[in-house]
Order: structure tokens, then sequence, then C-alpha cells
């Protein structure tokens, strides 16, 4: 492991390539499995966590960090700009490193956008990019205040991905959009079956959608058929006054089954992506004993059956978290990094124990 000098000095700098753990990083890379730039948001602002300004994006260098810790892929990494020269030599970099990227362009949120969301299509292309990933929501339950403004809110993204789906096929370009707690699951699948396009699908998020009362195996089962890549990542749940806590702990120490999931995954696509969303962070409330909680859901257009609560809850009683979950309240930035680079490097040891990646 790293030392804690090396370690402070590596915050210090954007774009430092400190790997977690060099021994590790000098294994056989890890085909198919990468970073997801949220999982690294103390690494990326030195120290200052996600939200943070001025580290992250395109000053911090996610592909050479992601290749120093002997992933194959890098989500969120882009040239430095869409100058030519800077998308060709970002290109020559990820074939260098025999590395596979997934890149983050947005997407066109009305007519005036189509005409920019197209040449970033063409820049990701140029670049390498072998799919792009949207999260086009917030957490479900903390924005909208009623049903109304979630269902103007559902309308308005199938409105931007009608918008991008003529782009996205006359490039040829894969877009998965991520499970964000926005949409449960049924949800999403049918709005993906409606659209029927091979170039609209999932970047599928291993827990995200506990938040929303749906058990990880049937998220999985939904989604499954549209997914293009994921964000791979363990839970741990607990339970607090108004509902229950959802926290993203190293792999192997939550209670998802990340083995068996892999697996599934696999014999969808045996070079699926697995981008690793470590997050560190304070828990999430997931207030399911609150009104506010419930009014975005619609008993005929949006339910969410009283069954999957009562499995959900029974699913945070029988699962009490194997160890101490993170937490970053109040921590010092350099306390905040050390933590993030433990709880990946755990990851990552893991993952190579454990699954072909």
């Amino acid at each position: 492991m790293i030392t804690r000098r090396q370690m402070l000095a590596a915050a210090g700098s954007a774009t430092a390539i400190w790997t977690l753990d060099r021994a590790s990083a000098q294994n056989a890379q890890l085909r198919n499995m990468g970073g997801a730039p949220a999982g690294f948001g103390a690494r990326s602002t030195g120290g200052r966590g996600r939200g943070a300004g001025g580290g992250r994006g395109r000053a911090f260098d996610f592909l050479g960090y992601f290749h120093g810790l002997g992933f194959g892929v890098a989500e969120g990494a882009r040239p430095a700009s869409n100058d030519p020269a800077d998308v060709k030599a970002f290109r020559e970099r990820v074939e260098q490193y025999n590395m596979r990227v997934i890149m983050d362009v947005g997407f066109p949120r009305d007519e005036s956008g189509v005409e920019a969301f197209d040449a970033s299509v063409k820049m990701a292309k140029a670049a390498g990019a072998i799919s792009l990933h949207a999260a086009m929501t917030a957490r479900r339950y903390e924005e909208f205040n009623d049903f109304a403004s979630f269902k103007a809110s559902f309308e308005r993204n199938q409105k931007s991905i009608a918008l991008a789906e003529p782009i996205l096929r006359k490039h040829q370009m894969r877009l998965g959009l991520e499970n964000h707690k926005g949409w449960r699951s049924a949800e999403q699948a049918a709005w993906l079956k409606r659209i029927g396009s091979e170039w609209v699908g999932v970047h599928f998020d291993f827990g995200n959608n506990i938040s929303l009362c749906e058990d990880p195996q049937e998220t999985l089962e939904n989604l499954l058929p549209y997914t293009f890549a994921c964000h791979i990542k363990d839970m741990a749940v607990e339970p607090y006054e108004d509902g229950f806590l959802l926290s993203e702990v190293p792999l192997g120490e939550g209670f998802l089954d990340i083995k068996g999931m892999v697996a599934t995954l696999q014999k969808r696509d045996p070079n699926m992506a697995f981008d690793l969303e470590m997050i560190v962070r304070e828990p999430l409330k997931i207030p399911v004993f609150t009104d506010k909680y419930w009014v975005t859901f619609d008993d005929r257009y949006s339910p969410l059956p009283g069954r999957d609560l009562a499995h959900t809850l029974e699913l945070v009683h029988q699962n009490k978290p194997k160890v101490a979950v993170p937490h970053t309240a109040g921590i010092t930035p350099e306390a905040f990094l050390k933590l993030e680079d433990e709880c990946v490097a755990r990851s990552i040891d893991w993952a190579r124990k454990n699954l072909n990646l």
C-alpha cells in the first residue's frame, strides 16, 4: 500500500497516477474491469470528494489513473479538447494501453441541442469510445414533490432520447442509460422496448434500485436484455427511523450476490465492461416511512407494490452490515482520500480473487 507521505503528495496533483497497490497493478490487466468517475471522487479532487470543483472531468487523467490500477476500461476519460489533434492523441493512448473507453457526452435536452450532441458523438467515435453513458435523473424521492412533476421529467427524458437515437444510429454508437434512482426497472425496460433501438440500452448499476424498493435480482432480470455495460458495486443496508440507510461498500463486503450477477451479465456478453463505482460518502437515507417518498408513485402509471416494500425491509433486517460502512462527515481531505483508496483497493483485490474479469 502507499505510504501516507505518498498519498498526500498524490492528493496535491489532479494528474497524479500513483496506484493504490503497485503489486496488484503489475498483475495481468483486468481486461473487463474499469473505473467509474463517481467512485474516485476524493482521488480526482485531491481529497475534497464528490461535488467539489476544480478537480473532476477533463482536469484529472482518468485514463492514466485507471491504467495504473490495472483496469482495462476507463469510464469518464476523454480528450483534453475536441480539437482533432487532441482526439487523435487520446485514441493513441487508449490503444497503447490496450484499454476501452466509455464516455459521458451529455444528451440533447431539446431540438436546439441536437447539433452539439451530433458533434460530441462524432468526437467520441473518433476517440475510440465503445459506448456512451448517461445518468439522466437525480434521486426521484428527493427531487420531486408530486407525481405530476416526476411524470413531466420522465416525458422530457423520453423526448431527449428520441432526439438522440437518430444521431446514435448514424454514428453507430451505443448509449447506456444508467438506472440512477430515477426509474423503477420495469418503467425503464418498458421505455427501452418502445424505443426498440440497438443503439439505446442500459448502463446497469448493481445497487441503485434498492432505493426504489427493488430486489437487485429483479432489477437485473428486467434490465439484462438491454444492458451494454455496468457499474459494479456492493451494498450494505441498515434501518433508521424513517426507513433504511443504503451504502456502497467494498466488493464482497455487502449483501449482493456479486459473483452470480457478474456471471449472468457475462452470459449476455463475455466482454461486458464492469466499471467499479465504490462511492465513499455518508450512507444515503431512503425514507420509505415518509409521505414524501411515496408522492412520485402512482398505482396506475407508476406503481410500487406494498409487497416490494415488505421484501425490501426484510432484506434490510436480514442483512446487517458485515463491517462498518464508510462515513465521511467531518473527516479531513487526507482521511477522505485514504478511506476511498482503501475501499477501492479492497474491491480490486476481491475482484482479482473472485471474478473472471
